[in-house]
C-alpha cells in the first residue's frame, strides 16, 4: 500500500511538470498520456482492497477476493481502449504530414529550445519508475501472488521505452526530422496497446476460473502438485486430486481423495483440510470430496 500511494504522489507530480514542457511535440503528449494511464493500476489496487478485506458473508460466500482480478481487467481494459485511440491519431498524424513545431522558453533571462527542457524532464521523471518503485513491486508482486501488483511493476519496468521514444521524437523535431516525432508516438501508444491486452488477456482467464496460475501466469501453479502430494502422504489415501480457483489473491481447494477403505472418518478429513490450510497463506477455502474416482478434469499433479 505504501508504495502504491509513493507511486500515485510520484507520478502526479511527473504528470505536472511534463504538462509544462509538453509543447506540440506528439509524442510528449503521447507520454504524458500513459502517464496518467499509469496511475489506474495503482488506483483499482487500493480500491480493490477494500472490498477483499471484508469477511464473507451469505450474500458472498466465497469472499469478495476476486475484487482485485476486476480491477486487473478493468485496469487492461482502460489501457487498450485509451491506447487504440493513441495509435489511431498519431498514425493519422504521421500519414497527414503534420509538422510539429517546439518553439523556445525564457528562462532566468536566456532563451533556450523547449526541446532540451522536454529531454531534460523526461530523464529525470523515469528515475522513479526503473530504479525505485518499478523494482520494489516486481519483488513484492510474486510474494502477494498478486497478478495486478505484477502488472503495475511490469509497466513501470518498461517506462524507460516511453522515455527513450519520446525523446528520439523530440530531438527528431529538432533536427528537422518532423516524422520522427510522430513514429515515436506511435511507439509509445503500441506499448500501451501491448500492456492492455496482456492484462485484459490475463484478468479474463483468472475470472473465468482457468486453472491456477503463477503471479506471472506462466506456468500452472505449484501448490497444486504440493496438495497432492501432501494428500498422498496420508496412509489412509489411495489417490487424489486437485481443482486449484484462483480468487484474485487467495485460493479455493477442492482435493478429491479416493479412500484405501470404503469409507473414512470425519476426523481424518478435518485433518488433512487443516493441514492443506496449513500449506501456504493462500490457501482460503479448503473443501474435502471423498470420492470412488477422481474427475477428469481434476489436477493429478502428475
Amino acid at each position: 500500500m505504501r508504495w502504491e500511494w509513493f507511486t500515485i504522489g510520484y507520478t502526479s507530480i511527473t504528470i505536472a511538470v511534463i504538462a509544462l514542457v509538453v509543447g506540440n511535440s506528439q509524442a510528449m503528449r503521447t507520454a504524458w498520456i500513459e502517464d496518467m494511464l499509469s496511475l489506474i493500476p495503482q488506483i483499482a489496487f487500493l480500491v480493490a482492497l477494500i472490498f477483499v478485506r471484508r469477511r464473507p458473508d451469505r450474500t458472498h460466500p466465497y469472499g469478495m477476493h476476486r475484487a482485485m482480478g476486476v480491477g486487473h481487467l478493468v485496469a487492461g481494459v482502460a489501457l487498450l481502449a485509451v491506447g487504440l485511440n493513441l495509435a489511431r491519431e498519431s498514425v493519422v498524424g504521421l500519414v497527414s504530414g503534420e509538422h510539429p513545431t517546439i518553439g523556445t522558453v525564457l528562462l532566468f533571462g536566456q532563451t533556450i529550445w523547449l526541446g532540451w527542457l522536454m529531454v531534460a524532464v523526461m530523464t529525470v521523471v523515469v528515475v522513479g519508475p526503473i530504479f525505485f518503485y518499478g523494482p520494489a513491486k516486481a519483488k513484492l508482486a510474486p510474494v502477494l501472488h498478486n497478478k495486478l501488483l505484477y502488472a503495475d511493476a511490469d509497466m513501470a519496468k518498461a517506462d524507460w521505452q516511453t522515455t527513450v521514444a519520446s525523446i528520439v521524437g523530440v530531438l527528431g523535431v529538432g533536427v528537422g526530422l518532423w516524422w520522427l516525432d510522430g513514429a515515436a508516438a506511435v511507439f509509445i501508444s503500441l506499448g500501451i496497446i501491448w500492456d492492455g491486452v496482456k492484462n485484459t488477456k490475463a484478468a479474463i482467464v483468472d475470472l473465468m476460473d482457468q486453472r491456477a496460475r503463477t503471479y506471472d501466469s506462466a506456468a500452472p501453479h505449484p501448490l497444486a502438485r504440493d496438495i497432492v502430494s501432501y494428500l498422498r502422504s496420508r496412509p489412509w489415501v489411495g489417490d487424489a486430486a486437485v481443482r486449484l480457483r484462483d480468487q484474485g489473491q487467495v485460493f479455493h481447494v477442492e482435493a478429491f481423495v479416493v479412500p484405501r477403505r470404503g469409507s473414512v472418518s470425519l476426523r481424518r478429513i478435518t485433518e488433512v483440510s487443516e493441514g492443506i490450510a496449513d500449506l501456504d497463506w493462500k490457501v482460503q477455502d479448503v473443501v474435502i470430496v471423498p470420492a470412488e474416482r477422481l474427475p477428469d478434469e481434476a489436477d493429478t499433479g502428475r
